[in-house]
């Protein structure tokens, strides 16, 4: 039995430390909140890679998982609809799979308030200490602490997220408060709005205390808006003049962005749309970003999800690709044991799939971009709205 650190207690953290217990080994996750992580992120599009992880974790994937969906469709700005295909898929929630994934682990094995500020390796283990004077030992090391990375700052510092030149704004609104029209004609569908230079998705998703009821559910929403690096800043400072540079808290977005969006929503989007973002309580924003690794093993510590790559959303592939890192994380230790040769083992399966995430989603938002990386306009190839919604969201493994 191997002792395996994961840092980062998310939900790659977890599916990872989830597949490692089940495999025997002593794994412990080190999460930097102090706080629990339930109800963060918003909806999630789950994948038969997924599925298969989370039942190898003994989880059930039926349809208590969360909303069963059979088609999408593309709306125009008049509401009417433009475009359809059927896709049947199951969108749930972050925190519907967090619960899952946390319910069945040890709360002794899940140390909050464990911010791991260094860590160092020798032949036999690794140790690391946090910032309130802690040490951890371990075997091995996964670190699957995000998009910021602590550990990949450490081991791979040319490595760095890139800002991709447009914003996410995002939210879940309430079934009970939609129109009868909003219902009947997009609550229960994969949805799509395709305006010039833009696109918003939305599908729904379990509503307060995981609830799949009708009536009792919730539609989550992404709008993808293009915004240059002086924009940017002014979307991520708050009404007090406090900026944000690494994202800007759902509560600190100032109400006349959140009044701006709404009236472009109503100018640009279909009324369906508009009227989702009208009633939604708290609509945030989020920068996109994207991020390519070269390496992700390092001796006896390796990057899984985030931390590794990051792909930008329209892939639809952020947990699925963690939940695969983690099944080849824990193929790999079964088969060489705790050793680097396990990681390396684990980069060779999970490096090129990761790349490949990652260029797909750059190719699949060209349009969205302010500009090119190299100052150049960014291209705005014509958009097909059946082509759009069958690229989108799509499983990988079976895409490419």
């Amino acid at each position: 039995m191997a002792r395996i650190a994961i840092i980062g207690g998310s939900l790659g953290g977890l599916l990872a430390a989830n597949l490692l217990l089940r495999d025997g080994h002593d794994a412990f996750i080190l999460e930097k909140s102090t706080s629990s992580l339930d109800g963060r992120g918003a909806g999630i599009v789950t994948h038969q890679p997924l599925l298969d992880a989370l039942a190898q974790c003994g989880l059930a994937t039926d349809a208590s998982l969360g909303v069963q969906v059979s088609s999408r469709v593309a709306l125009a700005k008049s509401g009417e609809e433009i475009a359809r295909t059927s896709m049947p898929q199951i969108l749930t929630s972050w925190s519907r799979l967090y619960a899952m994934l946390l319910s069945g682990f040890e709360p002794q094995r899940y140390v909050m308030g464990a911010d791991v500020s260094s860590l160092s390796q020798s032949q036999h283990g690794v140790q690391m200490r946090t910032q309130d004077g802690r040490t951890f030992e371990a075997d091995l090391a996964i670190a699957s602490d995000g998009i910021r990375s602590g550990v990949r700052a450490t081991l791979a510092n040319q490595v760095l997220a890139e800002y991709a030149g447009y914003v996410a704004w995002r939210g879940v609104c309430e079934e009970s408060v939609l129109s009868a029209h909003c219902l009947s004609s997009l609550f229960n569908h994969f949805g799509f709005g395709l305006p010039e230079g833009e696109q918003i998705i939305g599908y729904p998703v379990a509503g307060a205390n995981n609830a799949t009821q009708v009536g009792k559910r919730r539609y989550n929403f992404v709008w993808y808006r293009s915004a240059d690096h002086a924009a940017l800043k002014t979307l991520m400072t708050d009404a007090d003049g406090h900026h944000y540079p690494l994202g800007i808290p759902p509560s600190k977005v100032a109400k006349h962005h959140i009044a701006s969006a709404r009236l472009a929503a109503h100018q640009l989007l279909a009324p369906q749309f508009a009227e989702i973002l009208e009633k939604t309580t708290q609509p945030f924003l989020q920068p996109i970003y994207d991020c390519s690794s070269k390496r992700i093993a390092f001796e006896r510590i390796a990057l899984m999800g985030d931390a590794a790559f990051v792909a930008r959303p329209h892939v639809g592939m952020g947990v699925t690709k963690a939940a695969q890192d983690a099944q080849a994380l824990a193929q790999s230790i079964a088969k060489f044991g705790a050793t680097p040769a396990a990681l390396q083992a684990y980069e060779s399966l999970r490096l090129g799939a990761g790349q490949a995430v990652v260029q797909r989603g750059r190719q699949l938002g060209a349009y969205l971009q302010a500009k090119h990386p190299h100052n150049e306009p960014a291209s705005k190839p014509a958009r097909d709205a059946l082509g759009v919604m069958r690229s989108t969201a799509i499983d990988l493994s079976v895409s490419i």
